[in-house]
């Protein structure tokens, strides 16, 4: 209880100023390529729901271009990923600006992964109680299937997180992390370069 009542925020405090100093030089190269590639638009904002479903603005790096078709409207997803977007999310480079949420206290290094707010009135009573904790950049559904598996799949993995919250489930999740970077596990379903909309429980 103490862990996730006080102890956990300041861990991530502290790990995401320090890995944040420690990323800056790898932020700032990423930051020059995609400002070149993306005409000087190097960030992407979207607004979230957090803890609570209070909605906050997410920062990532910006790895899709914003090309349209002759009616106005964006180009599907795997025509807009540009090459040094694919590389940058295939790193898992684009989710370093979201140590920015951490040390503002949007989000945690480590909890449910924060989805679209276009979701919230979809989800059942269950699936709501993943908003009971901070969102993270990581967590318990992205090591075990990440884009590769369903909705419902994530949704009990995030609630078995959201239930069984602890340190020693938090390092679990923090090296099981690495493992995935640095092999480029599950980035997307099989087919697409993102992951398919939430429909709700049909």
């Amino acid at each position: 209880m103490l862990y996730r009542l006080l102890l956990k925020r300041t861990i991530d405090l502290i790990l995401s100023l320090i890995g944040f100093i420690l990323l800056s030089p790898i932020f700032i190269l990423v930051l020059l390529f995609l400002f070149i590639n993306n005409n000087g638009s190097p960030f992407f904002f979207q607004q979230r729901p957090g803890k609570k479903e209070k909605p906050f603005v997410i920062i990532k790096f910006k790895t899709m271009n914003d090309k349209k078709d002759t009616s106005g409207n964006l180009l599907p997803d795997d025509k807009r990923l540009t090459p040094v977007g694919k590389f940058v999310r295939k790193a898992s480079l684009d989710e370093i600006p979201q140590l920015l949420n951490v040390i503002k206290g949007d989000m945690s290094i480590i909890g449910p992964r924060p989805l679209l707010m276009e979701y919230l009135p979809l989800y059942d009573e269950i699936q709501k109680t993943r908003h009971n904790v901070r969102p993270g950049i990581t967590g318990w559904a992205q090591v075990n299937g990440r884009n590769a598996i369903s909705w419902n799949k994530k949704f009990e993995l995030d609630i078995y997180y959201v239930q069984n919250i602890s340190f020693l489930l938090d390092i679990k999740i923090f090296f099981k992390t690495i493992k995935k970077v640095i092999f480029s596990e599950d980035i997307s379903e099989e087919g697409s370069v993102t992951v398919g909309r939430f429909k709700g429980n049909k």
